[in-house]
């Protein structure tokens, strides 16, 4: 059995993002603040599939990442860097979703483990590089661990299922959590796209 708890703030102003009006939407490689460096790899591949679904447009991720890698973006950090402008204009987007990951850890506590994924998102204006939309989400995971009436006995379940999650942590459910949390409208996330009616009706 797994248990989480998530924070989310009240849904905000998005007056601005409704302004805009994006139709398409490019997310850029993932800024990696946390010591796992397979994160930002993993984490990105978690983001096209549920602001597709909103109905906005959605550059292909690997593709995204080669042509920045020949503009001599090849860093995460120096795509953060350089200009909504020059990166809408690149590939023709209304607007840009960065994402940076300022934990992505498990911390163990000999019976039992916390995994935590917290990230940051903010959509950019492709045009003005006016920001449109910003969220904070953070997630954590822990064991709970059945009690088997034998105290030396839920003592050792315990320490097996910490040991097991601090060896090989599922950040992925979390990851996808924290999507749907943070892009959910209403509530803290963008309103839907115009291609929403299409996707909805690719599901039916």
């Amino acid at each position: 059995l797994l248990s989480a708890c998530a924070t989310a703030p009240p849904a905000r102003d998005l007056s601005r993002f409704q302004a805009a009006a994006p139709r398409s939407m490019l997310i850029v490689p993932v800024v990696n603040q946390s010591v796992d460096i397979t994160a930002s790899d993993y984490f990105l591949s978690t983001l096209t599939l549920p602001l597709a679904e909103k109905g906005y447009y959605i550059f292909p991720v690997h593709l995204v990442k080669r042509v920045l890698e020949d503009e001599g973006l090849s860093d995460a950090n120096l795509v953060h860097g350089a200009s909504a402008e020059r990166l809408g204009n690149l590939f023709g987007a209304d607007s840009i979703l960065y994402v940076t990951i300022e934990h992505w850890d498990a911390k163990y506590y000999v019976l039992s483990t916390t995994v935590t994924v917290q990230l940051s998102y903010v959509i950019k204006d492709g045009r003005s590089g006016e920001t449109l939309w910003n969220h904070r989400q953070q997630m954590i995971y822990t064991p709970q661990n059945s009690n088997s009436g034998h105290p030396l006995a839920t003592l050792i379940v315990a320490a097996v299922n910490a040991a097991v999650t601090k060896a090989a942590p599922n950040y992925l459910p979390l990851a996808r959590q924290a999507n749907n949390i943070s892009f959910a409208y209403p509530g803290p996330g963008i309103p839907p796209g115009p291609y929403a009616a299409e996707t909805a009706g690719t599901r039916n």
